[in-house]
């Protein structure tokens, strides 16, 4: 249940509420709001008075619920807004790894020249393999803000593990909590404390349900700024890397009022099938997308076979622009 206490209640009251019936309190919009568990569908007499309106939910998706606010939400970044009423579809574009300097420059110089805004680079790989590139950790975090101040580009960047998410709070734009770190707890609350956007990525065997309740988990501690991205799932297919689940995307695009990124890149594991599958997620009008470039994918530290060249990058852009037009939509 989410509960909407008058404002002239004062914080002393609106918090003895919150410990009475263990919700989480916190102030959205110039007004204290309690979100309890989902099995709670009435109010007590002690505080009813109190209460402006309530909202009963049938799931602990609530504060993400399209029934609880219909638009969908807006998030900045930098100078940059999409989600909403926008009409932006934001290019979020970079190598899976931040290699070293003058790798992540060209790519911050590719962006540029294409007049788009937000460079993603991992700096904690969250590895399946312990003998793999591990990301050049605080290292790599410094090189982001740098090309940041050089290029006026926002950064965004995986957190491994909750050893290292303050590092990755203060030097990022966005907080990228992968797949494999969806559940952490620690993380989430972490980002639950900032008013930094956080994109989850769904893990490869997680519900659509499962998936945004760790939205949840963010919202609910007070920061309003949470994307969804759509990377792929693990089926039976072995021809690919994972199965890109558009249907789930069709649902999050329905009953949830986060905005929704894909990963074609991830999904597909492969260059040669991103171009098409990218094209296939701008039609379908999500508010942004999240693919993998590198200047030579062939010597790439992680993920060599699904990145990108810069030339196929280019080509690639070219071919978005009516797709987005035809869905009213235009690429940031």
């Amino acid at each position: 249940m989410i509960i909407h206490l008058k404002k002239d209640i004062g914080n002393k009251r609106a918090s003895e509420i919150a410990e009475k019936i263990n919700a989480f309190l916190i102030e959205e919009e110039n007004q204290f709001v309690l979100i309890s568990s989902s099995g709670q569908k009435t109010l007590d007499p002690s505080y009813e008075a109190d209460v402006i309106e309530s909202f009963v939910f049938d799931s602990d998706m609530q504060l993400a619920a399209r029934s609880y606010k219909a638009a969908t939400r807006e998030v900045k970044i930098g100078e940059v807004t999409f989600g909403g009423s926008t009409g932006n579809t934001l290019m979020i574009a970079g190598p899976c790894s931040v290699e070293s300097e003058d790798q992540i420059q060209e790519s911050a110089e590719l962006l540029k020249e294409l007049n788009l805004t937000t460079l993603r680079g991992g700096c904690y790989k969250p590895r399946t393999s312990p003998y793999s590139f591990q990301g050049l950790g605080l290292e790599g975090l410094k090189l982001l803000v740098k090309m940041k101040e050089m290029y006026g580009l926002n950064v965004i960047t995986e957190v491994r593990d909750a050893t290292h998410i303050q590092e990755v709070i203060e030097y990022s734009d966005v907080i990228q909590i992968g797949a494999k770190a969806m559940y952490d707890q620690g993380i989430l609350r972490a980002c639950a404390k900032t008013q930094k956007p956080v994109l989850i990525k769904r893990g490869f065997g997680t519900t659509l349900q499962e998936f945004v309740q760790c939205a949840e988990f963010v919202l609910s501690g007070g920061n309003p700024n949470v994307i969804l991205c759509e990377r792929g799932l693990r089926t039976f297919e072995t021809k690919t890397r994972f199965t890109l689940d558009l249907c789930g995307v069709a649902y999050l695009k329905e009953y949830t009022n986060c905005p929704i990124v894909l990963d074609p890149s991830h999904a597909m594991g492969y260059a040669y099938g991103v171009p098409d599958l990218t094209r296939a997620c701008v039609a379908m009008g999500v508010d942004g997308l999240l693919i993998e470039v590198h200047r030579n994918p062939k010597v790439a530290l992680s993920d060599a076979s699904q990145q990108l060249t810069h030339q196929e990058f280019k080509d690639l852009l070219k071919t978005l622009s009516p797709i987005a037009a035809a869905v009213n939509r235009q690429i940031i």
